[in-house]
């Protein structure tokens, strides 16, 4: 078995956004959410709900940008 990055997707009330994706990316958002929904046993339909826990994720492993934030603000 496989480990990704990403886990179950919570089934959360979504909100719409407009986000223009290269096609390649798209294409492997679709790939993605394919293999997660495998993985998972949990059938996520549309790739766009990936982008959200993907970009929290990110910047949750981001080191530079956990520095940062420790940082005081003037």
């Amino acid at each position: 078995m496989m480990k990704l990055k990403l886990g179950a997707i919570p089934d959360d009330k979504p909100v719409k956004i407009t986000v223009e994706l290269p096609a390649a990316l798209h294409r492997d958002l679709v790939s993605y959410a394919d293999v997660l929904s495998r993985e998972s046993g949990q059938q996520l339909g549309d790739p766009v709900r990936l982008i959200v826990p993907m970009l929290q994720r990110f910047m949750a492993t981001d080191r530079g940008f956990a520095r940062s934030r420790k940082l005081p603000r003037n």
